[in-house]
């Protein structure tokens, strides 16, 4: 049975993922992977949320502020074991949850181009594209994507 835990960038867990979430994304990016790691250190998240399944950790994401009202989802990572099973929208669901319950009034992201399986998620889950933002502005790779939260 699934189970979600509210954690931190402390959780040893979280950061056993995301080192494989790293190596994936250094593959699919190739010589871009260096620009993209840059924002994409975990340390001081307050909020990171973990599944699993059977005491095993399959999947993770985080939310961070972004700027006051908007939280940035980052570090989503599911297993590929544990993949197509609706993992990474429940972590999603209650990444958006908590930001609620924080008083934010939406979530924003960036993915890449190269990461199919990402923008459906985000497409399914109600996220609306927008311009790349930030440091992702003139990104060829990057697509950046909203979600009001009511």
């Amino acid at each position: 049975m699934l189970y979600l835990k509210r954690t931190d960038s402390d959780d040893s867990d979280f950061v056993a993922l995301v080192k494989l979430l790293d190596a994936d994304l250094a593959i699919r990016d190739g010589e871009e992977h260096a620009f993209y790691a840059q924002y994409n250190r975990i340390d001081k998240i307050k909020h990171v949320v973990l599944a699993y399944e059977d005491e095993k950790p399959l999947g993770c994401g985080a939310i961070k502020e972004f700027v006051p009202g908007t939280m940035e989802v980052k570090r989503m990572y599911v297993l590929p074991d544990g993949r197509n099973k609706g993992i990474a929208s429940r972590v999603l669901l209650e990444l958006e949850t908590w930001a609620r319950e924080l008083s934010f009034e939406k979530c924003i992201l960036e993915t890449g181009l190269k990461q199919p399986e990402a923008i459906g998620l985000y497409k399914k889950s109600g996220y609306q594209l927008i311009p790349n933002y930030g440091q992702y502005v003139g990104v060829e790779n990057s697509v950046c994507f909203e979600k009001v939260l009511h």
